[in-house]
């Protein structure tokens, strides 16, 4: 046992296993949850990599301009810059299309995060592609045991972001396993990491939508930046977990620390528990957006048979959802986008059709949102339980309650289902053939002596 153990438990407890863990020592069904997750949030990250998206322009641009070593990809722009600053883009584009996996019950998009931190540090190291995936399942660990610790509705409340605040531990923990940091350097990587972790909720008023997945962007570069001064010898806390100006004082007013090492490398439920998104937009709609959708198909509903639409949601989650300006979080938007079109597609929350489409935009002032404060509350956030009500012009009413969206581990999507979605977002930037390639490149990162050729795929242009 280390002295960062006897002095410091949780966080000494969080540095060995990060420092520890191996690609040999993963359970076979992580092994291959991992390839799923790795592929289906390389197609989301890919897809925001499309010039017509002002996020992925925007942040790539901004750190071309910054120069710095060539050492990691960025992603779609054909260029690369140094570990920290492509992490920071990478992170930034793997929420942008808010399509890739994510944790319901710990409320994170850990994916954006650890894939892009991982990557940037695998490329620099020269990892193999087992040790990248190994890395990228200790940072989803890690993150989604952060945030558990911390409480995500705790979280919230104090209007911060989990993805962002959480995510910073994650990229750091992955980087440092890639770097194979010692305990004790792991607990001062995860001591900056946390004098860095920040992310309010204010960018629920940014309708661009550039400040949501920048929170994703920072978190990775954060944790990188974190677990690279820590392999210098520079100093930091060392016992954020456990005594001084702990992160359980930051961050919430009921923590529950002992979830931050419960079965800590013996159950995986950060990895095992992401859900894969079928709809473009934030997760808390998911639920709903099935049962809109199903209702709609089951009485053949056209858009102008729908007289109103009410959407009964927990209270604690409403903040998200109910008016929000970001066409990714707007119910009233994205259930006439179900109506209309019975999908929510990525260029649906960049492009406004409200703006386009007058039945869109007609819908949408017929949605109306109540806050539940009974039993959707009381599931909130485990689940994102929603009930929805159409109203029909000729005075029927038909209802239906969802608590669990197609994509969680319960009710997965077909492997056909995620294949294709891989091939949509890959393919609204890339040829068939990149596609394809990039496709069979992580399919064999388990046995990849490197992450070359996977980053290189990545990387090429829009368009190529």
């Amino acid at each position: 046992m280390s002295e960062v153990s006897t002095s410091a438990p949780l966080t000494g407890a969080l540095a060995e296993f990060v420092s520890g863990c191996s690609a040999e020592g993963l359970p076979e069904p992580v092994r291959a949850r991992i390839l799923e997750v790795v592929l289906d949030g390389s197609g989301a990250l890919l897809a925001a990599a499309n010039p017509d998206y002002s996020t992925g322009r925007l942040i790539a641009a901004f750190v071309r301009d910054g120069g710095g070593a060539t050492e990691a990809t960025v992603v779609g722009h054909g260029f690369k810059t140094g570990a920290a600053a492509a992490a920071l883009a990478n992170g930034t584009m793997g929420y942008a299309c808010d399509v890739e996996p994510h944790h319901p019950e710990a409320i994170l998009h850990s994916i954006a995060v650890t894939v892009p931190s991982a990557l940037a540090l695998a490329e620099r190291a020269g990892a193999s592609g087992a040790r990248f995936l190994a890395a990228v399942a200790v940072g989803l660990e890690v993150e989604y045991r952060v945030s558990m610790a911390l409480g995500p509705r705790e979280q919230y409340a104090l209007g911060f972001h989990p993805s962002a605040v959480c995510g910073t531990f994650g990229a750091a923990a992955a980087a440092a396993n890639l770097l194979r940091l010692r305990p004790e350097a792991t607990a001062r990587a995860l001591g900056l990491a946390a004098c860095q972790a920040s992310g309010l909720m204010a960018w629920e008023s940014d309708p661009t939508e550039n400040s949501r997945p920048f929170q994703m962007g920072m978190a990775a570069r954060n944790g990188v930046s974190a677990a690279l001064l820590a392999a210098t010898g520079f100093g930091a806390p060392t016992a954020v977990f456990d005594h001084g100006h702990t992160i359980f004082r930051a961050f919430s007013r009921a923590p529950r620390p002992e979830l931050l090492v419960r079965d800590l490398g013996r159950r995986f439920d950060g990895v095992m528990e992401l859900a894969l998104k079928p709809y473009a937009c934030c997760a808390f709609l998911h639920p709903g957006l099935d049962a809109l959708i199903g209702l709609v198909r089951e009485e053949n509903l056209g858009p102008e048979e729908v007289e109103r639409i009410v959407i009964h949601f927990a209270r604690s989650g409403s903040h998200c959802i109910d008016g929000n300006p970001l066409k990714s979080h707007s119910a009233q938007y994205t259930l006439a986008l179900a109506v209309r079109a019975r999908d929510v597609l990525v260029r649906d929350i960049f492009v406004d059709r409200r703006l386009s489409d007058p039945v869109v935009s007609e819908l949408s002032r017929r949605v109306e949102f109540v806050q539940d404060a009974g039993e959707l509350e009381a599931l909130f956030p485990d689940k994102y339980a929603t009930r929805i009500e159409v109203i029909t012009r000729s005075g029927r009413r038909i209802e239906r309650r969802n608590d669990t969206a197609r994509g969680y581990p319960e009710t997965p999507m077909t492997a056909a289902d995620v294949k294709e979605k891989f091939r949509k977002l890959a393919g609204s930037v890339a040829s068939p053939a990149r596609v394809e390639a990039l496709r069979r490149s992580v399919a064999g990162l388990w046995q990849a002596p490197g992450v070359a050729e996977f980053a290189e795929l990545l990387g090429r242009p829009a368009g190529s």
